[in-house]
């Protein structure tokens, strides 16, 4: 953003600061950047009355792209807050291209923690959804996630999280004919693969463990893609890239809510729609992962 006039997409004028104190109606203390990715920037704000928030600011989109990426966050934030099952940050603020929420001091994961957040995360799972799907538009790092409502999971799945990426990395070139005709065998045989029919879960939709955020005894869920969808794409996801303590995790959500037989087996057809994401965003060095998914996926249904 830039001081005085209209912001890069129309946004209104004012650097991040300006425009949190110009929000909320009150100064500012301190902003500080920590980090950010995929267009956003994230930082660590003090207000005057020494309240400290977590601010994510995106600036290199069009104005309606970053109030709708944020817009989505936000709402998947509340609608996972409101299973009052899972630790959840509160929204603080969400307008236009600003998103704030109650900042957490983090902390280092334990086996008590851990075990915590899965009792919690297998609460927050049962808790369930109207549909598979979401009433929002979704997104996942800067790509759009269709929610149209269904009531069926794995006709879903393959619609709305597998196809449409295949096409986008099939089109960039990402990957090949043959590729693409393996992730089409999978979603030819979604049925027969997707395990036993379950009712539609409250998840979190990108649950890597880098939005598990360790703070107060427990994993708190942050920068959610957030709708009803099959609770083992959750847990697929936190296998994907490593969670510390994963094993005492599973356990702990077994005790709560015991998951499908064969559902293990099904782990790489859920990590199908991550790893095409990957390939989508960071191009073919994913490909070799996301076919070897997809054949896994084939063998294991």
């Amino acid at each position: 953003m830039t001081d005085g006039g209209v912001g890069p997409g129309g946004r209104p004028p004012g650097t991040p600061r300006a425009a949190l104190a110009a929000a909320i109606g009150a100064p500012v203390r301190e902003l500080r950047p920590i980090g950010g990715g995929h267009g956003a920037r994230h930082f660590h704000a003090i207000l005057a009355d020494g309240r400290e928030l977590f601010v994510k600011s995106i600036a290199h989109a069009p104005a309606g792209d970053a109030a709708a990426r944020l817009a989505a966050e936000a709402a998947g934030l509340r609608w996972l807050g409101e299973a009052g099952a899972a630790s959840v940050p509160e929204v603080f603020l969400a307008e236009k291209a600003l998103l704030a929420l109650v900042w957490l001091p983090q902390a280092s994961p334990d086996r008590p923690a851990a075990e915590r957040f899965g009792r919690e995360l297998a609460a927050l799972h049962a808790f369930g959804a109207d549909s598979f799907g979401a009433p929002w538009r979704g997104f996942i790092a800067n790509l759009t996630l269709e929610n149209d409502a269904a009531d069926s999971s794995a006709p879903w799945y393959a619609e709305h999280r597998l196809l449409p990426y295949c096409r986008i990395a099939s089109d960039a070139g990402t990957l090949g004919r043959a590729e693409c005709e393996l992730i089409e065998s999978v979603t030819d045989q979604i049925v027969e693969l997707a395990g036993p029919a379950e009712p539609p879960s409250r998840i979190h939709g990108d649950l890597w463990s880098g939005n598990v955020l360790w703070s107060g005894g427990s994993g708190w869920l942050i920068d959610p893609a957030a709708h009803g969808g099959h609770r083992e794409t959750d847990l697929a996801m936190l296998d994907l890239f490593g969670l510390t303590h994963l094993d005492r995790v599973l356990a702990a959500y077994q005790e709560v809510t015991p998951l499908a037989d064969g559902w293990r087996a099904r782990i790489p057809l859920h990590q199908l729609h991550p790893l095409l994401v990957h390939v989508c965003l960071f191009g073919s060095g994913y490909a070799g992962a996301t076919v070897t998914a997809a054949r896994a996926a084939l063998v294991g249904g």
